[in-house]
């Protein structure tokens, strides 16, 4: 009987083991003020060619990355991640919905997972607005683009703002475990740890 209680503890455990937390422990992580965070490289990044350049920045800073690939996804993975995890018909409307999905599904994006001291909000603080004429000179919205709401609007497309990353760490946990397998997230050190964690 005791056997029995044990493997069924071992299997909840293992299923609990999910691409957001793989690795880390209450040794290694005791406060949870390391995170990841979910970055997909839109289609518009990656056709203009600026996904090394922007990734440079996040490398810069810091973070690592512990998870990448590039994907095509369909519009049900889309449907799952836009309104599954982030709820955005019920926030933006329908019609926004789906000139999302057009625009994410127009070509390949590349997706990842960044770690590090406070990811989420570090890495919204340096993607900037959603508008993109309204972020900041500096982030990366700021200088890669500026395109507006109005504009887009008025022309019936997407806001072509080049990157998505997780809006909170709840949403964080979600989207990176939905994006990648837990045997997708990989476990190193780097030499700019010792001075960024």
């Amino acid at each position: 009987m005791v056997d029995k209680k044990e493997a069924e503890k071992k299997k909840n455990e293992a299923a609990e083991v999910t691409a957001s937390n793989v690795g880390f422990t209450k040794d290694n992580n005791p406060n949870g003020l390391v995170q990841r965070t979910l970055v997909v490289f839109k289609p518009d990044a990656v056709q203009r060619g600026i996904v090394g350049e922007i990734l440079s920045r996040f490398e810069r800073v810091g973070l690592k990355i512990v998870g990448a690939k590039m994907v095509n996804p369909d519009k049900d993975h889309y449907y799952q991640h836009y309104e599954g995890i982030s709820k955005m018909i019920s926030r933006r409307g329908q019609k926004t919905f789906d000139i999302t999905l057009k625009f994410m599904t127009s070509g390949p994006v590349i997706a990842m997972v960044l770690e590090g001291v406070e990811a989420v909000p570090l890495v919204r603080k340096m993607v900037g607005s959603t508008e993109p004429m309204a972020a900041d000179m500096g982030t990366i919205r700021g200088d890669y683009a500026h395109i507006s709401f109005g504009y887009a609007d008025a022309h019936d497309e997407a806001v072509p703002n080049l990157i998505h990353a997780s809006g909170n760490p709840d949403e964080a946990n979600a989207e990176v475990s939905y994006w990648f397998k837990p045997e997708e997230i990989h476990m190193y050190h780097t030499l700019s740890e010792k001075f960024t964690r």
